[in-house]
């Protein structure tokens, strides 16, 4: 069978700055990597900084056609309402080198890092948080606006406010649902006014009309064993993990799009009733019987096509921002593309309006609290002398990217 994408689909990659770009000094990430003795620091990481040009031409020999990057906020404003002109004209050059080469820029705004002041000054337990970032959000569409379409404010909200301020494993390292709700409030807040000045921003210029939306990581909830007090668990963190953030958006009319980062499913197995049992609680006792990324996270292409499924009622085409494996084999890494291809083709052809997929990510990076270990990239890199090399499954997904159909066969 041949799967066939529409004409304008958009095809190709993502990254993050922090995790590409190297030595973001001004970050709350790099002054916590060294107070807590990292194992592995970012460092140099892929030296994307200095090497955007080549990585934008490996997406345009994949045939991509579009690639989704950030723009680093402690880079831009690296001290409290002083922007640099120097970093804005770095970005202005990322842009440009994008457009040259025929790739359409997907432009995030905020993955996971903050600036040092912003993060001394209380960072999103702040009630001038959303006033620091719109401020933010506006330089920069007035400054790339011309260029760019498409808008991500703010990656996966509520994977920060879990790793953050749930589980304490990022900075900083709260365990405190009260502190967790409200910097989840404060990220919608944050987004929905960054939504407005971008909308304004691009009327008062005479910019072609944004598409502004979220990255939302989406995860597929499902009971580990079938009884009642798992069924409830996993339909309350369904509402309150995937689809709450959406819906205030939605109701805030700030969302031109759905973006859905998806990557596996979860167990759920209560093991307490109380609300970190609830909440939190999976199974312990490697019930799955799926094949599991690097990472050991079940690979479950199907729960993709259940919540694009889900999506239709709102009325918005979606938009898959991140779809990725760490893995070390790579015939499994293009078994999971296209086995997430099929499944978003199958949601499509129900009535789903899909504008992309971005397969996450571009390169190998620094992949957080784990390392450099994980390797998700497309295009392998070596990390000691930087050298890109692109896997065979890239070279299998581009074949796809160029033609817009999927050949089912194709192993």
């Amino acid at each position: 069978m041949i799967y066939t994408f529409p004409k304008d689909f958009l095809w190709g990659a993502a990254i993050s700055a922090y995790q590409v770009e190297g030595n973001n000094t001004n970050c709350d990430w790099w002054e916590w990597e060294k107070r807590v003795g990292l194992r592995e620091t970012s460092g140099e990481a892929c030296r994307h900084y200095d090497l955007y040009r080549e990585d934008f031409d490996l997406a345009k020999e994949l045939k991509a056609n579009a690639l989704r990057l950030s723009v680093e906020w402690s880079r831009i404003e690296p001290r409290e309402g002083d922007f640099s002109t120097e970093a804005i004209g770095h970005y202005k050059d990322v842009i440009s080198a994008l457009r040259e080469r025929n790739l359409e820029p997907v432009v995030t705004l905020h993955h996971f890092t903050n600036p040092l002041w912003f993060s001394r000054l209380g960072g999103w337990l702040n009630k001038k948080a959303a006033d620091y970032f719109s401020r933010y959000a506006e330089k920069i569409a007035v400054s790339i606006g011309d260029r760019v379409k498409y808008w991500v404010t703010i990656n996966e909200p509520m994977v920060y406010v879990h790793h953050a301020y749930i589980l304490g494993q990022w900075p900083p390292q709260e365990k405190s649902f009260i502190k967790a709700q409200k910097v989840q409030e404060n990220l919608t807040l944050a987004h929905i006014k960054s939504y407005k000045i971008i909308h304004e921003v691009y009327r008062k210029n005479g910019f072609i009309s944004p598409c502004v939306s979220i990255a939302k990581n989406m995860m597929f909830f499902v009971p580990c064993i079938p009884n009642t007090i798992n069924k409830i668990a996993a339909f309350l963190r369904d509402r309150k993990f995937n689809f709450e953030f959406i819906e205030r958006l939605i109701q805030a009319k700030s969302l031109d799009f759905i973006g859905i980062n998806y990557y596996t499913r979860s167990l759920v197995e209560v093991y307490s009733l109380s609300p970190r049992g609830i909440f939190l609680d999976t199974c312990r006792l490697n019930h799955s019987n799926l094949r599991k990324n690097s990472l050991d996270w079940d690979i479950y292409p199907e729960g993709l096509q259940d919540i694009l499924l889900k999506l239709k009622k709102y009325n918005l085409p979606a938009f898959i921002l991140e779809n990725g494996i760490c893995t070390e084999d790579d015939s499994l890494r293009w078994d999971f593309i296209r086995e997430h291809l099929k499944n978003i083709y199958w949601a499509m052809q129900k009535g789903v309006k899909v504008l992309g997929y971005l397969y996450w990510s571009l390169i190998d990076n620094f992949e957080w609290d784990k390392g450099f270990k994980p390797r998700f990239g497309l295009v392998e890199v070596d990390y000691l002398n930087y050298k890109r090399t692109v896997r065979e499954s890239a070279k299998k997904f581009s074949l796809v990217c160029g033609s817009n159909r999927l050949d089912a066969a194709d192993r």
